[in-house]
């Protein structure tokens, strides 16, 4: 029940009693604005759309924790988000009550972030969340981060190496780790998915293919372990040429596998990590599970040579690996397959400019077919 009474010094005290029959009263100057108030709680309460005023007060980086850590997210996304928010979002909104931060300050906020357009919009993606999280959990009335706009985005450079540079690269490589370049440019692995590669994951003879069915992760604070690829569709199967079986097996030849102990998250129905005796194809010196720094250490030297830029790492071996299928005129769907997308949308976005030009395909089509008809056509007959 709502009413409105007017006090003896003048205000007008408006009042309602809210789902949990707690008394909520406000006091106006006038009670044409004390009678809005109350239609306004009234109607809400009516229709389901009633949000506690007091909920709103809650600061920001509260909420965002209570989100973070109910998400579904796997460990690594956990420790991504955690530390996104931290370094770049809490340092604005961290203190502010939820129910004060206002569109222009998420616009602003968004524009002046000192971030590549991709990561920015990573960021932005979280803060929406958020958001429309609390909007559902009726903590605000409305999110004050719909409608705003991201930075404008080019499209993502994509380094690809030469020829030149993989012979530079490989030379320099440590011999214990060649096979690493021959296989990522022969495979297209991710970094974790090639240091998790076991043994039993290659068929040398009747399939003559490699199995990606695990990957090494790096995960802070957990000690390095094994766990699930990066999505379902990573989880794949990859036809491997005769020379990238014969790099592999020379490897192994030289520096046969050994079984390394190392905790194994990749059983998602697990709380706890198993110990397993691995069979790394891939290990350090010492035969320990590879670590960034380890594989950094090894990496920068020899792509430095090469004159790789700085700052990019294996994955620029994938790219090339990715650039020689469209060259060879692989179908969109069967670079999404091979790399592992999770989807065709994502091979696109990081590829299509290495995809033939429609027209040069148009021109290329009615040459072939105009040769072809030239070819099969009669002689003219001579004019009389």
């Amino acid at each position: 029940m709502a009413s409105i009474k007017k006090r003896p010094n003048g205000m007008w005290r408006a009042r309602y009693r809210d789902p949990a029959g707690r008394e909520v009263a406000r006091h106006f100057a006038r009670k044409v604005d004390a009678q809005r108030w109350v239609d306004e709680a009234t109607t809400a309460l009516v229709t389901g759309q009633y949000v506690d005023p007091a909920a709103g007060k809650v600061t920001f980086r509260d909420y965002a924790e209570q989100w973070r850590t109910a998400a579904p997210h796997g460990p690594a996304t956990q420790d991504k988000v955690r530390r996104s928010l931290e370094r770049h979002v809490y340092p604005t909104f961290g203190r502010m009550a939820m129910r004060s931060v206002r569109p222009t300050s998420v616009q602003a906020w968004v524009t002046a972030l000192p971030l590549a357009p991709s990561t920015a919009r990573v960021m932005l993606s979280y803060v929406i969340a958020i958001f429309r999280a609390a909007v559902r959990d009726r903590v605000i009335v409305a999110s004050p981060a719909e409608g705003i706009r991201p930075p404008t985005e080019g499209r993502a450079e994509v380094y690809i190496p030469e020829p030149a540079q993989l012979e530079v690269l490989r030379g320099r490589l440590p011999e214990r780790y060649r096979a690493v370049l021959d296989l990522v440019v022969g495979a297209g692995l991710r970094q974790g998915e090639v240091f998790g590669l076991e043994v039993d994951g290659l068929d040398f003879l009747a399939g003559r293919e490699l199995e990606v069915r695990q990957q090494l992760r790096w995960v802070s604070p957990d000690p390095v372990h094994l766990a699930p690829p990066k999505t379902v569709e990573a989880e794949r199967t990859i036809p491997l040429a005769q020379v990238t079986l014969d790099a592999l097996a020379a490897h192994l030849a030289a520096w046969p596998a050994r079984r390394v102990a190392i905790p194994d998250r990749t059983d998602r129905r697990r709380r706890e990590p198993r110990q397993k005796a691995a069979q790394l194809v891939f290990t350090t010196e010492h035969g320990q599970p590879m670590t960034r720094p380890s594989w950094s250490m090894i990496w920068q030297p020899a792509a430095r040579a090469a004159g790789i830029p700085e700052r990019v790492g294996l994955h620029a071996l994938r790219h090339y690996y990715a650039s020689a299928l469209i060259h060879h005129g692989e179908s969109v769907k069967v670079v999404q397959r091979r790399l592992g997308h999770s989807s065709a949308t994502t091979t696109l976005n990081t590829y299509a400019h290495l995809w033939p030009d429609s027209d040069d395909r148009t021109r290329q089509a009615v040459e072939a077919a105009v040769v072809a008809l030239s070819a099969s056509a009669p002689p003219h007959p001579q004019a009389r």
